[in-house]
């Protein structure tokens, strides 16, 4: 869920949880704020670090989210797993998109970091009109060249079970509580 200190949110909570829901199953852990997004970025221990930038947007369901989640089915995959809401978590998302210098704001979009380093980024360009298994094998290719990390992230048997919000964005509630 948001951080209630920062930013109100765009979209109704409860529409977009199953949108969040798909990418915890698989390993994820949400960027709240932009310090947690500093704290996991930020860092010199050698460790990979892939950042997801979720949206409610048609490109997400059908290819990114399904993308990432099979490409993490691969035997190497980053050390660690963070994601943040575009429209949600609006303020961690800013910040997410500072550290990815020399591309304009997209989402959704892939980053891979190393040592508080961009090493991969994967734009909406590159997302839109591909499919979750063209996404999986770039990010795959890319974990094999810079991650040492064991995978998968979860066993073939729990990814079997995970859901994918099949949902466009122009259908979810604008947020308009408080």
């Amino acid at each position: 869920m948001f951080n209630i200190s920062s930013r109100p949110p765009m979209y109704d909570q409860d529409a977009v949880q199953p949108m969040r829901d798909e990418l915890i199953a698989v390993g994820f852990e949400e960027l709240l704020s932009a310090e947690a997004v500093d704290a996991a970025i930020k860092n010199n221990d050698d460790k990979t670090v892939l950042v997801f930038i979720n949206s409610v947007c048609g490109c997400a369901a059908g290819s990114a989210r399904p993308g990432v989640s099979l490409a993490l089915q691969n035997d190497i995959i980053p050390d660690k797993l963070y994601t943040g809401f575009a429209g949600q978590e609006r303020d961690a998302v800013e910040r997410i998109r500072q550290h990815v210098k020399g591309f304009p704001p997209s989402s959704p979009s892939i980053a891979l970091f190393k040592n508080g380093e961009l090493v991969h980024f994967v734009p909406r360009l590159n997302i839109e009109g591909y499919s979750s298994e063209q996404i999986a094998a770039n990010l795959k290719n890319t974990f094999n060249e810079n991650c040492s990390a064991k995978g998968p992230s979860i066993t073939p048997e729990q990814f079997e079970q995970v859901q994918y919000a099949k949902q466009c964005g122009s259908k979810i509630p604008l947020f308009h509580g408080q």
